[in-house]
């Protein structure tokens, strides 16, 4: 096992680690930017290194500066959390150039993964359902329209380089395909720099269901079942759940078998998360593979008990899986992401002071976070205040379990998601478990 690890991440998911290696008996080296000199993951860690000004460009994601702040304060790892640097194949060729071991996939694996058109190649060989479309990155406009015209609209304009919804439109129509180019490309530029698009047909109604896996180096798979994450703003995540209520048992399987197979094929390490589509008639194709820790990873822990952090940890150190094949798991889990943003001004981000925060308490509920009363939100970063998971026998009192500690969830001071939530939460569509990711387009209100 390491001696000490850096974390290098900021927010709920870097207190989320260091008290993970806590537990696992690992010192945690913290960085931070000048905006996060008191931040609780500061205050949490055994060292902390400041690397840099509160812009992100200028600390968290300048990777000679995380690199020295680990040898400087003698680490064997480095976690990425997620975001930032994550899955920065550079960075992880750094880490391991500087004797670092970096508590992810191959370097390797995540360049293969994170281009989409390579990714989905490679899922098609290893027999993996794939969403139809062009086979090749770097679609030009007149390629995508000789490409639309074969799958037929609607289609999907998606970013070559990268996901979280950067350069992604949707086109119903051929008169929307000209102009809808220009904007995805020059919004996939500004993200990644790197403007090239493909084309994908659109499924629709779709649901957007993910499997957890984890792999270690000694040929062990496991999965962990199934997480709907379909009710997204900006194609962003905002509730989650497991197990998803649109699958069957025979679906699920063949889901997680997917992912395995894929696992092996690609020699994936780690923790990572196979991202898919499932259409209204059971049918589900590969989207992408998130090579790192999920933000919503708390709903599969809750219904594992596999504390997935502390098995990255092990798992980078060169031990093996204690089980492998499918993780049993019971009970239904849910969680509400809570972001200083206001939805009733199309989720603007609200940065500023939290005169109040009081997480709700009880049996069957956690809270991931980073804040406290008192605690300023600032502008520079991911707009995340706070995780609420909730875990009961079943569906229906999940649903009742979160719905009360929405009620008893207090936050004052900066516009926050909470309203939305407890609507949500509320509504009928989300209770009947019928919805799509087009939940929050929909008259779900009625």
């Amino acid at each position: 096992m390491f001696k000490r690890v850096l974390v290098a991440n900021r927010g709920e998911i870097a207190v989320r680690i260091i008290r993970a290696l806590h537990e696992l008996g690992v010192e945690a080296v913290a960085i931070h930017s000048t905006a996060d000199e008191g931040a609780l993951h500061v205050k949490l860690a055994d060292q902390a290194v400041r690397i840099g000004p509160p812009q992100a460009s200028e600390s968290y994601l300048r990777i000679a500066n995380v690199v020295a702040a680990a040898e400087t304060s003698g680490c064997d790892a480095v976690h990425p959390g997620y975001g930032f640097l994550s899955e920065n194949a550079d960075f992880v060729r750094a880490c391991e150039e500087n004797d670092l071991v970096f508590i992810g996939p191959p370097a390797d694996v995540m360049e293969r993964m994170g281009d989409k058109v390579l990714a989905k190649a490679e899922m098609k060989r290893a027999g993996v359902p794939v969403v139809p479309g062009s086979d090749g990155g770097g679609a030009s406009l007149a390629e995508a329209q000789a490409a639309a015209r074969e799958l037929g609209f609607p289609i999907l304009l998606k970013a070559s380089a990268g996901g979280g919804g950067k350069g992604m439109r949707l086109v119903t129509r051929e008169a929307e395909l000209e102009p809808l180019y220009a904007t995805a490309a020059a919004e996939a530029d500004a993200a990644f720099g790197d403007g090239s698009l493909y084309v994908e047909k659109a499924v629709v109604p779709a649901r957007h269901v993910e499997i957890q896996v984890l792999c270690d180096d000694h040929d062990g798979v496991l999965t962990l079942g199934e997480r709907e994450c379909s009710i997204q703003r900006r194609h962003q995540k905002l509730v989650e759940e497991s197990p998803s209520p649109a699958l069957t048992e025979e679906a699920r399987a063949a889901m997680e078998e997917a992912a395995a197979r894929a696992c092996r094929a690609i020699g994936y390490r780690n923790a990572g998360t196979f991202e898919f589509l499932l259409g209204p008639d059971g049918s589900f194709y590969f989207i992408e593979l998130n090579a790192r820790l999920q933000v919503e990873h708390p709903v599969t822990e809750l219904c594992t008990g596999i504390d997935i952090v502390r098995e990255q940890v092990r798992v980078a150190a060169g031990e093996p899986l204690a089980v492998t094949g499918r993780a049993p798991r019971h009970g239904h889990a849910i969680e509400v992401r809570l972001n200083a943003e206001d939805p009733e001004q199309n989720f603007r981000p609200s940065p500023g002071t939290l005169t109040c925060f009081r997480p709700p308490l009880g049996p069957g509920v956690r809270i991931d976070t980073y804040v406290s009363e008192g605690v300023t939100i600032p502008p520079f970063y991911d707009s995340l205040v706070a995780k609420l998971v909730v875990w009961d026998a079943d569906r229906p009192a999940a649903i009742a379990r979160m719905q009360g500690a929405l009620a008893e969830l207090e936050v004052e001071g900066v516009p926050t998601t909470a309203p939305l939530l407890r609507e949500i939460l509320a509504s009928e569509l989300f209770r009947s478990g019928e919805y799509s990711t087009s939940f929050l387009s929909e008259d779900w209100r009625s």
